[in-house]
């Protein structure tokens, strides 16, 4: 059989709705030839295969009929919300629908607020106590106990010496915590290094604000705006949904101890003597 023109198979495909398979016995085609020569011509509808999800699309249909939210049909059907809205993103909601179930939904928060908040206000004031308690038990470390403390602190946030650098040691400690920096230089200077002698450098995103960052920081650890070193600014990434945003971001404070060859070999030990069990005196 002579190979038949493009127009008559798509003629078929078209006109008579036959499958390829069909194609192929009507021209004696093979295959790949009647695909290639199809190419941009849909396929008849009852060629196609039921996907496992045609059952939950027409379930978000008719939900959205009743006028349900993107959220309430995701959740009821089990769904990701980008998935729910692409299946009925072509049927909007009316806009006083809309209106009306955001009133109920900030309703429902108030009476569940209203229904917590004697839990609530309890609950805080136990973590609020128990914190108080914990406090006050610390009260002020000896020399000894800020020394391993500090070891500790510093072998679990700070810069330690890579397996393909050992010999590149030096003491960096990069915290966005307040409470753990401070910890961290009153270690430092109980191992005999002044505050003066340190290097201070921001790392914050550049988005935020920089200035106030290093000021904030600055009166945070005591020294003065000058002596901190050019800030590191990291790139915003649009994509990115950040939390750490607001009056109350302050980025990362960079501590970095110089010469600190010494003491970081003296922070490896004290890890390993703590890893070991402790030993010597004051066991």
């Amino acid at each position: 059989m002579t190979d038949p023109s493009a127009a008559e198979v798509r003629r078929l495909r078209a006109g008579e709705g036959l499958s390829v398979r069909q194609i192929q016995a009507r021209t004696g085609l093979g295959r790949n030839r009647v695909y290639a020569l199809l190419r941009g011509v849909p396929p008849p509808a009852w060629t196609r295969r039921p996907t496992a999800k045609d059952g939950l699309r027409a379930a978000a249909v008719a939900l959205r009929g009743e006028g349900r939210s993107v959220d309430d049909i995701a959740t009821q059907l089990g769904v990701a919300k980008s998935t729910a809205y692409l299946w009925v993103r072509h049927l909007p909601l009316d806009p006083d629908d809309e209106a009306a179930r955001e009133r109920r939904r900030a309703h429902s928060k108030v009476m569940t607020d209203a229904r917590w908040a004697a839990h609530r206000q309890a609950r805080d004031a136990a973590r609020a106590a128990t914190v108080a308690d914990a406090a006050a038990w610390v009260g002020s470390l000896r020399h000894r106990e800020l020394i391993l403390v500090g070891a500790a602190l510093y072998w679990a946030e700070g810069e330690k010496a890579k397996p393909w650098r050992p010999h590149e040691c030096r003491v960096r400690f990069i915290n966005s915590d307040p409470g753990l920096v401070d910890v961290f230089i009153r270690f430092v200077e109980a191992t005999g290094t002044p505050r003066e002698t340190l290097r201070f450098r921001v790392s914050i995103h550049e988005t935020a604000d920089s200035e106030a960052a290093v000021r904030w920081w600055a009166e945070r650890v005591g020294v003065p705006v000058e002596a901190f070193r050019p800030t590191s600014l990291k790139r915003h990434r649009p994509d990115t949904i950040r939390r750490n945003t607001g009056a109350d971001y302050r980025g990362c404070l960079i501590v970095e101890v110089p010469r600190s060859r010494q003491l970081y070999w003296r922070i490896e030990g004290i890890m390993r003597g703590m890893g070991d069990g402790g030993g010597g005196e004051g066991r």
